[in-house]
């Protein structure tokens, strides 16, 4: 059967989107990327309601009328408490994957959303301000295993030609999220003050798609064949998602990773950590992953509304002002997705960083200037505005990628687990200590901001190689050198001769 599934093939080797590589790109995102963005937004249109609710039932309960600066960090708390459980899906998401597969633990955490949609759906009826915490925080575990199941999945379906692309069709949708939560919570939508748990539980419904849909399609197949063995199973899922043209030399080029590595079994964190052979890619992701959440991007996206009054915008403007951002991270989104493929992953980091200090250094400036000169005002918004678009287009989406890229098979779990972690950590601090920081600092607080950019962009110059269309075998003998690390050690079973797969799916010596 495997004989014939390859023969069937014309001998061209097939690197064309096809439509269920697109379809599964989509649904993937859909149901679990879009929520991650959805739900880093949604807090900021109703946060004055939440923080009357909190209130409200503070001095029902417990008879106690708590200050502002006690709603700041209750509230504070229901802004970061998703990061918390990002954190936890984090540290969940290696563990996940190996046993249930990529596709599988997308499936089956779903049943995540639909418990945290309704806490947070009924908090207000049952007056439990704990139910729209505990609700955050589980959809902040679900949205940790996606972030990472999601661009792993992807990058291991996609050819190597399309896995820039299919690698940021997650962070459009992240941006999407967004611009979506900003256009319910206007005012003339669900911005009411009956409608605010409806705002934050509608996350079921894209989950419901997916749950759905997603099943239908194949799991990845190079966790099929280098982790499971099956290769029936990954010569199906292949033809699946390949147009017809020749598989047997991706199958082969599998094979040469899989026999690259020491040991077929999913390496534990402590072990990535400790082997020398990718201590520089290790020190890449934790450059990347935490730069990309302390570059400020997520104190623009938890409080803007807050930012633009700061900054004088009437308070009647805000929203379409802040809905207006959203619709630039979606365009943002969608230039740096097709683009990527062309000018690669390294220009996209490195411009969106730096553009992003500049415009955290124009923040600082106008809100000095704005008392003086009126229309400093506007190029706050300007430079907000700026840092959004400079985020979207490289660095929203390009880490995630290289997570994916910079590993073999055995080491890609435990690194999505170090980056999802340190990513959402560092997420969590954003949103936890920004309103505090703000208070500290004033607009020189996004100085701090700039620094971060200006460093991750000089580290990227440096240090990231160029990996557009190159296999996983090739980016990780580009390290080689990085890691003073000899050839034949990056391959511990390169003595052996190299052995392909013949047309019946066995192993043949070359």
């Amino acid at each position: 059967m495997a004989e014939e599934l390859l023969v069937e093939n014309d001998g061209k080797t097939s690197a064309h989107l096809t439509k269920s590589l697109l379809a599964v790109a989509f649904l993937a995102s859909f149901g679990s990327s879009m929520l991650y963005g959805y739900n880093l937004a949604v807090v900021n249109s109703p946060a004055e309601y939440i923080k009357d609710f909190y209130n409200e039932t503070m001095i029902e309960n417990y008879d106690w009328t708590p200050d502002e600066r006690h709603l700041t960090v209750l509230y504070s708390l229901t802004v970061s408490i998703f990061a918390i459980g990002g954190m936890t899906g984090a540290l969940l998401v290696g563990r996940l994957v190996t046993r249930f597969g990529r596709k599988g633990t997308l499936v089956r955490t779903t049943m995540l959303v639909f418990i945290g949609g309704a806490l947070m759906g009924f908090s207000r009826t049952c007056r439990m301000p704990v139910m729209v915490i505990c609700g955050r925080f589980i959809t902040g575990v679900h949205s940790g295993i996606s972030l990472s199941a999601v661009p792993m999945y992807l990058s291991e379906i996609a050819p190597k030609s399309l896995r820039g692309f299919l690698g940021l069709v997650p962070s459009i949708h992240i941006c999407l999220g967004v611009f979506i939560a900003q256009v319910l919570g206007l005012h003339e939508l669900l911005g009411k003050e009956e409608h605010w748990p409806l705002l934050l539980s509608l996350v079921v419904f894209p989950t419901m798609v997916q749950l759905m849909l997603l099943p239908w399609f194949p799991e990845s197949p190079r966790y099929l064949l280098i982790e499971k063995g099956n290769v029936h199973a990954t010569i199906a899922a292949l033809k699946w998602y390949r147009a017809k043209g020749n598989i047997q030399a991706e199958v082969e080029e599998m094979q040469e990773e899989q026999r690259s590595l020491s040991s077929i079994q999913t390496i534990s964190v402590r072990s990535l950590l400790m082997d020398r052979c990718v201590r520089w890619q290790v020190i890449t992701i934790v450059v990347v992953n935490i730069s990309m959440q302390l570059s400020g991007i997520d104190a623009i996206w938890f409080y803007t509304n807050e930012i633009f009054k700061n900054a004088g915008i009437p308070e009647p403007h805000i929203q379409y002002t802040t809905v207006g951002t959203g619709a630039i991270e979606v365009i943002s989104g969608m230039l740096g997705c097709f683009t990527i493929e062309r000018v690669g992953r390294r220009p996209l980091m490195i411009g969106g960083f730096l553009f992003m200090g500049l415009c955290c250094a124009g923040i600082t400036v106008s809100v000095l200037l704005q008392a003086q000169l009126t229309f400093m005002r506007y190029i706050s918004v300007g430079c907000v505005v700026g840092i959004i678009a400079g985020f979207c287009i490289g660095p929203a989406g390009v880490p995630f990628l290289i997570t994916a890229e910079l590993f073999k098979q055995s080491h890609r779990p435990a690194a999505y687990t170090v980056a999802g972690c340190l990513n959402w950590l560092s997420n969590f601090t954003i949103g936890f200590v920004f309103p505090f920081l703000e208070m500290a600092t004033g607009p020189y607080c996004y100085l701090i901001f700039c620094a971060i950019c200006l460093g991750v962009a000089i580290y990227t110059i440096f240090v990231i190689p160029e990996t557009k269309s190159k296999t996983f075998m090739e980016i990780s003998q580009m390290f080689a050198a990085k890691n003073n690390i000899l050839e034949e050690e990056l391959t511990p079973n390169g003595h052996l001769k190299l052995a392909i797969m013949n047309g019946y799916g066995t192993l043949g010596e070359k």
